[in-house]
């Protein structure tokens, strides 16, 4: 199945260009959605813990939750980075609608879950007190990490947003690729609409119409005298 054109991306060529490539929305977004992800569990990783405490109001569920989301994000747009690069040389159309299904079902869940993420590091570290000044030293990747999980709810959301886009232009070319144009009709009087075969049985002509010149229609004309058998004979009239 030809995919040319298809779910917003143009005719299989078998080349891959760069300049094209970097220069989609989806691939800037994604770009800085994975650059804010290792951000967040770097941040997380290296100043969110200290002697094995975790800063976030001694929450360690805060600090690997914070982790784990930035790192499976990371992962999951790199594994989209990559299909993107590939999409344009993709023939299927059904592999495309798959890409793109799975494109909005990740970014919708991750928009979710940093949002989730950063609601949970904010009242961890606003209900964090009595810290040391060697913890307090660490303040600025500890709310790193919370300012870039905002950033990251706005970059997904967009995403997400775009693959809805993605998503219905393609549909919108399945479904009308499946109508042939001569059978919609086109502007008043149905200019278009396919007209009934005609009956290959032809019937007679109406009274008043002129028919075959070479046949009589059916009981028309003076009614003529029968004939006489030929045995029989007829004298003749004086």
């Amino acid at each position: 199945m030809d995919g040319g054109g298809a779910y917003g991306a143009g005719k299989a060529t078998g080349q891959f260009d760069p300049k094209s490539y970097i220069i989609k929305p989806q691939v800037i977004l994604r770009l800085a959605s994975w650059l804010f992800s290792i951000i967040v569990f770097g941040c997380i990783s290296a100043q969110g813990w200290f002697e094995g405490v975790c800063l976030y109001n001694e929450d360690s569920s805060a600090c690997r939750f914070g982790t784990a989301i930035g790192v499976i994000a990371f992962l999951g747009l790199t594994t989209l980075l990559v299909l993107d690069a590939l999409f344009d040389n993709i023939p299927s159309i059904q592999q495309r609608k798959y890409i793109v299904l799975c494109d909005l079902g990740f970014s919708g869940v991750w928009t979710f879950f940093w949002f989730v993420s950063f609601c949970y590091l904010t009242d961890a570290w606003r209900k964090t007190d009595n810290l040391t000044d060697v913890q307090m030293s660490r303040k600025s990747g500890i709310e790193a990490a919370i300012a870039f999980s905002f950033f990251s709810i706005s970059t997904f959301g967009v995403l997400t947003g775009l693959a809805v886009m993605r998503y219905r232009k393609g549909v919108t070319e399945d479904f009308s690729s499946g109508y042939e144009p001569d059978v919609i009709g086109a502007g008043v009087g149905g200019a278009g609409v396919p007209q009934p075969t005609p009956s290959p049985y032809s019937s007679y002509p109406a009274a008043g119409e002129t028919g075959d010149p070479y046949q009589q229609a059916p009981f028309s004309g003076a009614p003529q005298p029968p004939k006489q058998p030929p045995g029989d004979f007829q004298p003749p009239t004086y």
